[in-house]
């Protein structure tokens, strides 16, 4: 395994923000990502969907394969107590979608076009685009058999280039960038 000390994150380029107006009127934003892999669809697929390969990477843990439709129990990694979510949409390996987020795999030159759209809270706007970046750069490495460990939650807050990309990211949608947790959030 690789040393976390060895990474660093790029610069804030992936992502772009759409708004949306809540059904309760509560402004709610869509974060879209977008990633190139050098890895086919069924291979990103499978990272995706299989429990144990999205302990490698992803922000949260679930019970359950992702890869079909049905109920699984998803856990977030800041927020101990796991939500029953549904898959509503599971065609390998091209979409996938769950809970408040949407997938979409394209083969493109020998590899896949990944992007994601996440329906996430404004307050946390910043704060998602930097970590789901981080999260697609550990999914890369080991996606390439050169796994350097999980960078999620409070380990990505401490961990060095997350202050740089939360404030590119701030700057680039337009926002203020938070400089504290809202109230109610909890680091684990």
């Amino acid at each position: 395994m690789t040393e976390p000390e060895l990474y660093a994150p790029g610069p804030a380029n992936l992502a772009r923000v759409q708004k949306d107006q809540g059904q309760t009127g509560k402004e709610k934003w869509t974060l879209i990502l977008v990633r190139e892999l050098r890895h086919s669809p069924e291979k990103v697929w499978q990272a995706l969907t299989d429990p144990a390969h999205l302990r490698e990477w992803a922000p949260f843990v679930t019970d359950g394969s992702l890869g079909a439709v049905g109920t699984v129990n998803l856990t977030w990694v800041a927020k101990p107590t796991p939500i029953e979510t549904k898959v509503t949409r599971a065609e390998a390996p091209k979409s996938l979608e769950y809970g408040d987020m949407r997938w979409e795999l394209e083969g493109s030159g020998g590899g896949t076009r990944l992007t994601l759209w996440h329906k996430i809270d404004s307050r946390f706007i910043a704060w998602g685009a930097a970590g789901w970046q981080i999260s697609f750069d550990v999914l890369e490495r080991f996606l390439a058999g050169q796994p350097i460990g999980r960078i999620v939650g409070a380990d990505a807050m401490k961990f060095a280039g997350w202050q740089r990309l939360v404030a590119e990211y701030a700057k680039q949608f337009g926002i203020e960038p938070p400089n504290r947790l809202p109230k109610g959030t909890q680091k684990s």
